[in-house]
């Protein structure tokens, strides 16, 4: 089933028309040839990665909003902060990007994903699903300040509100077993306007395989949005008007260059 969202609330007029006529697609491409054409690095650090850039290519970046624009007095060079979903999937999936750490550049893709395994374990299932959406064409952002993962927008933050906010899931994690935390976690969601997507990843990949980047190709992504519903919405009757109630519904996430 496709899924059904909100209509997307734009914020200001002709956003819309502006995000159809520059389709996030679009940019992707036009950025993975530019970094392709420069062969562009970027530093690894303990929970980043650091790219240097062209002016025109930090543009590109944050056009398709991949990492955030760190402030340097350098005018040559601009210097942008990517988070290890945003860099592995430049690197991996767009091949576009290569990696250093400590000066040394790292060859193979899988020198880079076992670094970012030691620095953060569950890294492979937030990467599979972080690459879920994106591949869709989805914008993803933290969402730490809505208490999820990501929130995930259908164009650029500067002209459309986020739609999902994204809870990520695996085979052991203890992440909304109870119904008192997806109550808290819809809630809160609802109360921003958005709707409560989890993404629940799982595979078959022992501790062996998890240590080459090829063992994305074993995990399974299945989508579920989590809303909260109103019973007297329904009622003719609204004199006995009852409780919020809370509905799980399984989803296929559309693709979000479609406006």
């Amino acid at each position: 089933m496709q899924l059904q969202s909100m209509a997307p609330r734009w914020k200001w007029k002709g956003a819309a028309a502006k995000a159809l006529a520059e389709p996030i697609s679009e940019s992707v491409s036009e950025l993975q040839h530019s970094l392709t054409k420069t062969e562009s690095l970027g530093s690894l650090s303990s929970c980043n990665v650091l790219l240097a850039v062209e002016p025109e290519q930090a543009e590109l970046l944050d056009r398709c909003c991949f990492g955030r624009l760190v402030l340097s007095a350098e005018k040559v060079k601009k210097w942008i902060q990517l988070s290890f979903e945003e860099a592995f999937y430049l690197l991996y999936n767009l091949k576009c990007i290569k990696i250093n750490l400590q000066g040394r550049c790292l060859e193979k893709e899988a020198e880079t994903w076992m670094y970012m395994r030691s620095k953060r374990p569950n890294f492979p299932v937030f990467f599979k699903a972080y690459s879920h959406l994106r591949s869709k064409n989805w914008v993803l952002r933290s969402g730490l300040q809505y208490g999820v993962d990501f929130v995930a927008y259908r164009h650029h933050p500067s002209l459309v509100h986020s739609e999902y906010s994204v809870l990520i899931r695996s085979g052991d994690s203890d992440r909304l077993r109870v119904w008192s935390d997806i109550h808290c976690t819809v809630r809160l969601s609802g109360s921003v306007a958005k709707t409560l997507l989890t993404l629940h990843v799982s595979g078959n990949s022992d501790r062996e395989d998890l240590s080459l980047p090829a063992c994305l190709d074993n995990y399974i992504v299945e989508e579920q949005t989590i809303s909260g519903w109103s019973p007297e919405l329904s009622r003719e009757d609204e004199t006995n008007p009852k409780p919020n109630v809370t509905t799980v519904s399984k989803a296929r996430l559309g693709d979000g260059r479609h406006v």
